[in-house]
């Protein structure tokens, strides 16, 4: 079926598309292995699920904005193609789950609609740029950082340089000093400065990174000149694309490029590729459309009526706070699990354009931000929110736990995020009520190692895990305590203490707390009092919950379910191909030189140059298969090519020819002349390629083809 558009749409989002419908095409009639299409959809925003011949939709949503309306259409959408559901995510993207792949063209084209994206929300790419939520409305920051995270995501947003990386990239814009973002733990964390000669600029973290091994982010600049961050996000990336490793995953992300070779030697190949950049300044246009229409004052509602109602006084102490605007206020709505109903979305955004601006945030704990909300407004809005369950006091506090879906629906989680999540926090609402008042303990939980609940930044997390006892397996909990901040403002990651069973998680917590209760001191930060008594204390502490001696039946099972626990992994319906993975990295080169010639012929000389450098890194790749050569970095690549192909015909005759040819691309300025002779030279190499292989397998016959396993996704 035809893919519907309509004017909103732009030219560059309906090519993507139709490229998107015209793969799944292919992929269907098993012409496209499903290592290639898996890497194409993931771009695309479109990631598989744990149950087999559904998808996982990630829409993204640069720093969290989102508008009334395009709320309304995600709402739409998801009755539509999905569940009904919206879950908001870690990164402030929403999530619709239950997707068919089928469905996947026409969901984007609806989105596009409302200016709505899903291009890089997934994959090895540049990923959703996050923001404080704040921002804007902070009155602790010293600019609003809303315009460079917006200038930051459109300048990277279908950009050569960031398509096809070994690994994810992440960008962080805090809006103050408290780094709310999280930059430390991000490949670019920003925090904005102003230095004393009045300029705007940031503090730049590099580096950084969670998973299984978590890095902290180094500082490559205490202050940056504004117009300076774009230029050197932009040399990070390059440096990182051509140096970073391809082959092991687990090794993939920059932060160990940075461990590899030193925050000096990244520094310096970031500044050699300055002469390469599109633009060695970039100005950030801070006075773009992030405006606002406040809602007017309303009288449906007696605040007098409120003035003694317990519930309505928690709320706006722990949910409302006055912006940087006087007068004006900020409400931020908790939600558990980050899971909200579509009718529920709907309504939110009435009460929206009735009571507030047209500007909503989702926050990097899974909630919702409100801003310009006015005093004579709060009542009304608390009433509306609370008829919607969206009135829950402590936001943000020790009891409102951010999560991830675990295996609900994600592939590789090991147990129930959402299940132990409700647990814990009826748990702490019956017996420790007053932590919706405490905001510095954050408990986060991920269903596995590699953190999307960002388990290793909070004071108490949690992430899913097994232990074995004899034939059987348990689910169980690794907890990590000592993350998040410090009383310092330092951000810091969690130390592993001890595993328990996850049935046994409720009972953990309530000895963590009751613990820092009897025994922290007054105004001490949880991390500060886990660094005072030490790792070894918390693991005495804990370690009866992990004596699997004293298992009862129930340890058997995880939350939400009531069959014994077995480990596993969710698989797609499969068949299996043969694939000729030379000619399909060669069929991957010619479409790369068809986007260098279109990008030179729209005058994108950079964009054209770095296209065509990745046809000399896909060329070469192919050509080394045929020998069974692997390599694990783009430079890697090129070097192994230079030293096994020299003196084939129509190849480089000496050592070092083709490095220097390739890597010319930092040696010249980004001009028409050079761009017009790099595409060229690229179109001669991948001719002369494609004549090798036909000259190996007319002398030795076509190679054995590989088997590969094609899921084949409804």
């Amino acid at each position: 079926m035809s893919v519907q558009f309509t004017d909103n749409v732009s030219a560059a989002a309906k090519r993507d598309i139709l490229v998107l419908q015209e793969k799944i095409g292919s992929f269907a009639s098993g012409d496209m292995a499903e290592e290639n299409f898996r890497k194409f959809r993931l771009g695309r925003g479109v990631y598989g699920q744990r149950q087999p011949g559904v998808q996982m939709i990630r829409i993204k949503l640069p720093y969290g904005r989102i508008t009334a309306d395009q709320l309304i259409r995600i709402a739409d959408i998801s009755d539509k193609y999905a569940t009904g559901n919206l879950h908001a995510t870690t990164r402030q993207d929403i999530q619709l789950h239950f997707v068919k792949l089928a469905d996947t063209p026409q969901l984007w084209s609806d989105l596009e609609d409302a200016k709505i994206t899903l291009r890089e929300a997934c994959g090895n790419t540049v990923r959703n740029v996050t923001g404080s939520a704040k921002a804007g409305i902070d009155p602790e920051e010293p600019f609003d950082i809303t315009p460079y995270a917006y200038s930051i995501f459109d300048y990277l947003l279908r950009n050569p340089i960031c398509q096809e990386m070994g690994r994810k990239f992440k960008i962080a814009l805090s809006s103050s000093e408290k780094d709310a973002a999280y930059g430390y733990m991000h490949d670019v964390g920003l925090v904005p400065r102003i230095n004393e000669e009045g300029k705007r600029g940031f503090k730049v973290m590099v580096g950084g990174g969670l998973g299984a091994q978590p890095y902290m982010a180094e500082t490559a600049f205490e202050f940056l000149e504004e117009d300076k961050i774009i230029p050197f996000i932009e040399g990070c990336i390059r440096v990182f694309d051509r140096y970073g490793e391809r082959t092991r995953r687990h090794k993939a992300r920059m932060k160990f490029l940075l461990q590899d070779i030193g925050l000096e030697e990244f520094l310096r190949r970031v500044e050699e590729e300055r002469l390469a950049l599109k633009n060695k300044t970039y100005a950030i246009d801070t006075d773009r459309g992030f405006t606002f229409t406040p809602g007017e004052p309303s009288s449906q509602v007696n605040p007098a009526e409120l003035s003694t109602d317990a519930p309505y006084q928690a709320w706006l102490k722990t949910n409302v706070f006055e912006q940087k605007q006087k007068g004006w206020y900020a409400v931020q709505l908790r939600v558990l699990l980050g899971d909200m109903h579509s009718d529920k979305a709907r309504a939110l955004a009435s009460l929206v354009k009735q009571y507030a601006g047209d500007d909503i945030r989702v926050t990097v704990n899974q909630g919702y931000l409100l801003r310009f909300v006015s005093p004579e407004n709060l009542p009304a809005l608390y009433a509306g929110l609370d008829t919607l369950g969206l009135a829950t006091p402590g936001f943000d506090s020790t009891a409102d736990i951010t999560t991830c879906p675990g295996t609900d629906t994600c592939n590789l989680a090991i147990s129930s995020s959402y299940g132990i999540t409700r647990v814990l926090e009826k748990m702490m609402t019956a017996e420790f009520p007053d932590l919706i008042y405490n905001s510095d303990i954050k408990i986060k939980i991920s269903g596995c190692m590699n953190g999307c609940g960002q388990h290793s930044v909070a004071n108490i997390g949690f992430h899913s895990s097994s232990v074995k006892n004899g034939a059987y397996v348990i689910p169980a909990l690794q907890v990590l305590l000592g993350g998040g901040f410090n009383g310092k403002g330092e951000g810091l990651f969690g130390d592993k203490v001890v595993k328990i069973p996850t049935k046994r998680g409720p009972d953990g917590l309530r000895i963590l707390l009751n613990d820092y209760e009897t025994n922290g001191f007054e105004g001490e930060y949880y991390s500060d009092y886990y660094a005072r008594q030490g790792k070894n204390y918390f693991y005495t502490l804990l370690k009866p919950l992990a004596d699997l001696k004293t298992l009862s039946q129930e340890d058997y099972t995880d939350w939400d379910h009531t069959e014994q626990f077995v480990t596993e992994i969710g698989i797609g319906e499969c068949a299996s191909v043969m694939i000729d993975l030379v000619a399909t990295t060669l069929t991957e080169a010619a479409e790369k030189l068809g986007w260098a010639n279109e990008a030179f012929r729209e005058s994108r000389w950079a964009d054209a140059i770095y296209h065509a450098y990745n046809v000399f890194i896909t060329g070469a790749k192919g050509s080394l298969m045929t020998k069974d050569i692997n390599t694990n970095t783009q430079h890697g690549v090129v070097s192994d090519f230079d030293k096994n192909f020299i003196g084939e015909p129509g190849f480089h005759t000496e050592e070092g020819g083709f490095k220097a040819l390739v890597f010319s691309i930092n040696k010249n300025e980004p001009t028409e002349e050079f761009a017009q002779s790099f595409i060229a030279k690229a179109e001669s190499f991948i001719e002369n390629v494609k004549a090798y292989r036909e000259r190996q397998i007319e002398q030795d016959g076509l190679p054995e083809l590989r088997e590969l396993v094609i899921a084949k996704d409804s």
